[in-house]
């Protein structure tokens, strides 16, 4: 690496510095804030990991997290994907302006605006005007929601899906079009997916522990929820890149080194090509490349990405300029999540995110939990029944289990094996009519029948 012999001196005390500063930042996350269960960090200087870790792979386990246990990467998976793109793009296979339509079975019927199609650039920076997932998944099991979701409603739905405006005109991340991006790569190389992600990335980076299935089952963190409860792991059809990959500090690390420029490898010009063309992505300093997300502030330049998952959380990035590159796993979901810690990492000059105060559960008169008893629709097939017993508030979605919410107010109530609270709405008589899902950034009115 280039100033490497200068650099060498001042390897030890830069190492150490991080070390300190990561293990007492994991400490306050999981231990003081009590939010988290396990957290693992990595940063990577000169092509040389440094891993901290604190924390549990189960929170009733006694197994501590560290670089080789296996956790769910989320949306981290969607690199491959771009990675897989610039290397086609660099081989003459694919071309980023073209429809992604010329790399799919002949006959398929995708949206276009105006008669303008969608190109795999629009896909890769996430600006085709495709939604974050088809809506028939919004209704789908919070606790798996990919879960048996292939290509023929996958298709169907794009089928019939119309544009909302020009593709390439607004930033909307998605991860149906990481999917269609992943479908149109695929069907041109005449592999199955993860096996090309196994033969041009993983393989030639010696990543040997990621892939869609745990090599290690015994390695194999358990999430958890917001409250710190054991949540199942993620299923993934169709969906599998655009969150389906499962890794580990070190695995990710070797990504990490090579993207940053830190570890030569042959995918060095895909990677390049990756932050060669951007566009907008949402904010005044943010932009997009093929996958990468680059944050422009006074410092630099920090190129990222994260993932969640119904149990996991994870972030990857590095610097620019500098090349300091950052892992970070944890086999949790928070309020604040653990990007923060990825950013300061990468630049001490970002601040860390204040953490909140776990919600708690207030005592109310039992009594009124009648009023709230009732099926409650929120959509033509989607609806919620709420029952009570014993003093106990209950909410069941459609095919979904009954889960205990817990309240917080006179009308609002949490649940706890999932991130959504729901607020009941009444009358000016009193009579509660009508309630509001709050899950995933959305408020969802729903009618009592």
């Amino acid at each position: 690496m280039r100033h490497a012999l200068a650099l060498l001196a001042l390897l030890v005390p830069m190492t150490a510095a991080f070390a300190q500063d990561a293990a007492q930042i994991l400490s306050d996350r999981v231990e003081r804030d009590q939010q988290g269960v396990g957290i693992v960090a990595a940063t990577i200087e000169n092509d040389t990991p440094v891993f901290t870790s604190i924390g549990m792979a189960d929170a009733n386990g006694e197994t501590p997290v560290d670089e080789t246990t296996l956790f769910e990467i989320g949306s981290i998976s969607k690199l491959f994907g771009s990675l897989l793109l610039a290397q086609m793009v660099l081989d003459g296979t694919m071309e980023l302006e073209a429809p992604v339509a010329n790399y799919l079975p002949e006959g398929t019927k995708l949206p276009q605006f105006e008669g303008q199609p969608i190109t795999l650039f629009d896909l890769a920076t996430h600006s085709a005007g495709l939604p974050s997932i088809p809506p028939d998944l919004g209704t789908a099991d919070p606790l798996n929601p990919y879960a048996g979701y292939g290509a023929e409603p996958f298709y169907a739905f794009l089928a019939e899906f119309t544009l909302p405006h020009a593709p390439g005109t607004e930033f909307e991340y998605s991860n149906t079009g990481a999917v269609l991006l992943a479908e149109a790569i695929s069907h041109t190389a005449g592999k199955p997916y993860a096996e090309l992600v196994r033969e041009r990335i993983l393989d030639p980076l010696g990543m040997t522990d990621t892939s869609l299935e745990a090599s290690d089952p015994l390695r194999l963190a358990g999430g958890h929820d917001r409250a710190g409860n054991p949540v199942p792991h993620w299923e993934f059809d169709i969906f599998a890149p655009a969150g389906g990959f499962i890794s580990t500090a070190a695995d990710l690390a070797k990504f990490a080194a090579a993207a940053s420029g830190q570890h030569a490898s042959p995918l060095d010009a895909a990677f390049a090509l990756m932050l060669e063309d951007t566009r907008p992505a949402g904010s005044p300093r943010m932009s997009i490349g093929l996958g990468w997300m680059l944050l422009q502030h006074d410092n630099g330049t920090t190129v990222w990405h994260n993932g969640i998952t119904g149990g996991f959380n994870s972030f990857i990035g590095f610097d620019r300029e500098t090349r300091k590159a950052v892992v970070v796993l944890a086999n949790s979901v928070t309020q604040t999540g653990i990007e923060d810690i990825g950013f300061h990492l990468i630049d001490e000059n970002a601040a860390l995110a204040p953490q909140p105060q776990p919600r708690e559960a207030i005592e109310i008169d039992p009594a009124l939990l009648q009023d709230f008893v009732g099926t409650y629709e929120l959509g033509p097939e989607f609806s919620i029944a709420v029952t009570a017993e014993d003093g106990q508030l209950f909410i069941q979605a459609s095919g979904q289990q009954r889960l205990e919410a817990f309240p917080e107010s006179q009308t609002k109530f949490f649940l706890r094996q999932v991130d959504a609270q729901i607020s009941f709405e009444r009358s000016e008589d009193g009579t509660v009519t009508g309630l509001v899902l709050h899950q995933n950034g959305q408020d969802i009115p729903g009618r009592k029948k």
